[in-house]
């Protein structure tokens, strides 16, 4: 492993410790954003900006955009260059109640799903609490954000003897098995507020509502006997959040507006204030588009010639079930970003679109593939083509290899991390001329 891959896997390691929950992912952002110099732009405000400028915005603290506003743009027509990627992950969300009483001395935790997860790998794990809580002191009600350092909370097995079946069929029912064990006696209702309370040194009486979830601390390593893999908790999608970060940091296109865009709820559909299926992409890129001195025209001209890859993170062949993968779309671990594409349009990628990005990988000597789903299989799909819908413009969905997507502790390879950085940045540096679907010239 190189210097350069070792620091990119250790970056990521040190990005996802930062975010357990979609609140910290954009805190962790904003940091880095803000140590690079970035302006920040909340949206209730006047915004301006100048040619060379670098900004961001963000919405409900879940979702961000920042943009570079190249030195160099073309008096007739300018375009964008985007990534966008997601800050959530499938969790267990607590309930606006969530204690439950018994049986017997327990106190267990009422949790609802956040997302599609691996219910079982949930299961026998020590679980900690992390999220944002809406506060109220004297100058009003004040977001604040949370992380416990400690453990507070196990989701048991039932044991073998009370189920002899369960190693040949287990399908938890999530109101009766998935119900974390708080206390056996020591803790009784009201303990989650007083728990949160003291954390942030507050009364209980202050904490008027919560966005909590649990979290697996399990830390993120890098191992194998040559250190090719990485497992974590929330490779999909912080290992896209970050690596379109390293990208967006490292790139220094002054021919167009690079964008990096980090959304919430993509696990839930996306149909949000702050995701993919809301109005935050388009309020952005029309304002940066007024605040450069752009007609509301030059904006739908600049559509016509940007760019989007939205990133994803994509399933690599199973060790033990390469029969799920499709025959010749099977992406590997440690062999580069994926090009996913699908037939029914769940992927916004197309002939146009992989031409273009395959030409700019091409052109950095950079290695890429490509993933299908099987003809028999349903896929599942991302923020794209949600997000194309309300701001359209040529666009492909990529993604890191990995397997155990939607597990509580996932695992991809080492060597992509900093593959996929360079094919990201490969693409922000890239003059990328696009005329309609007919053409496009890359320099």
């Amino acid at each position: 492993m190189t210097e350069q891959t070792d620091r990119a896997v250790q970056g990521l390691i040190d990005f996802i410790g930062h975010s357990p929950s979609m609140f910290h992912t954009v805190a962790t952002i904003r940091a880095r954003l803000d140590a690079a110099g970035f302006t920040y732009l909340p949206e209730g405000a006047a915004w301006s900006m100048e040619p060379g400028g670098s900004y961001y915005t963000q919405r409900n603290g879940s979702s961000v955009i920042a943009w570079h506003v190249g030195r160099d743009l073309p008096d007739d027509g300018f375009h964008f260059q985007i990534t966008a990627s997601h800050a959530d992950s499938p969790a267990f969300k607590l309930k606006a109640v969530s204690e439950l009483e018994g049986p017997a001395s327990y106190l267990r935790l009422d949790i609802e799903a956040y997302g599609s997860m691996i219910d079982y790998t949930w299961f026998d794990r020590p679980l900690s609490l992390a999220g944002r809580v809406m506060v109220r002191d004297e100058d009003g009600v004040k977001s604040r954000l949370v992380a416990l350092d400690r453990d507070v909370a196990l989701i048991p097995s039932l044991a073998i003897h009370m189920d002899r079946s369960v190693n040949d069929r287990f399908s938890p029912n999530r109101a009766v098995d998935l119900c974390p064990l708080f206390s056996a006696g020591e803790l009784s209702r009201g303990a989650v507020d007083a728990l949160v309370a003291e954390e942030l040194g507050v009364a209980p009486e202050q904490v008027l509502a919560r966005d909590l979830f649990l979290v697996n601390r399990q830390r993120p390593q890098r191992w194998g006997t040559v250190g090719e893999f990485v497992s974590s908790p929330k490779l999909d999608d912080l290992m896209c959040a970050y690596t379109a970060l390293e990208a967006f940091l490292a790139s220094g296109n002054e021919r167009d507006i690079s964008v990096y865009v980090c959304f919430d709820n993509e696990e839930v559909g996306s149909h949000t204030k702050q995701g993919a299926g809301s109005t935050l992409l388009r309020d952005t890129l029309e304002r940066i588009n007024g605040r450069i001195g752009r007609t509301p025209e030059s904006l739908v001209r600049a559509l016509a010639s940007s760019m989007l890859v939205s990133c994803d993170n994509a399933h690599a062949i199973h060790p033990n079930h390469p029969e799920k993968a499709d025959e010749a779309n099977d992406p590997r671990l440690n062999r580069g970003i994926v090009i996913k594409e699908a037939a029914n349009q769940h992927y916004c990628t197309d002939a146009f679109s992989r031409a273009v990005f395959s030409a700019v990988l091409d052109d950095a000597g950079l290695p890429y593939q490509t993933f299908a789903n099987r003809s028999d299989m349903a896929g599942g799909s991302t923020l794209g083509n949600i997000s194309n819908a309300h701001v359209s413009m040529h666009a492909i969905d990529v993604g890191c290899p990995q397997l155990a997507m939607h597990s509580s502790y996932e695992t991809a390879g080492a060597y992509d991390v900093q593959l996929v950085i360079d094919a990201l940045t490969a693409f922000y540096n890239a003059d990328i001329q696009i005329d309609g679907a007919e053409a496009a010239v890359i320099a």
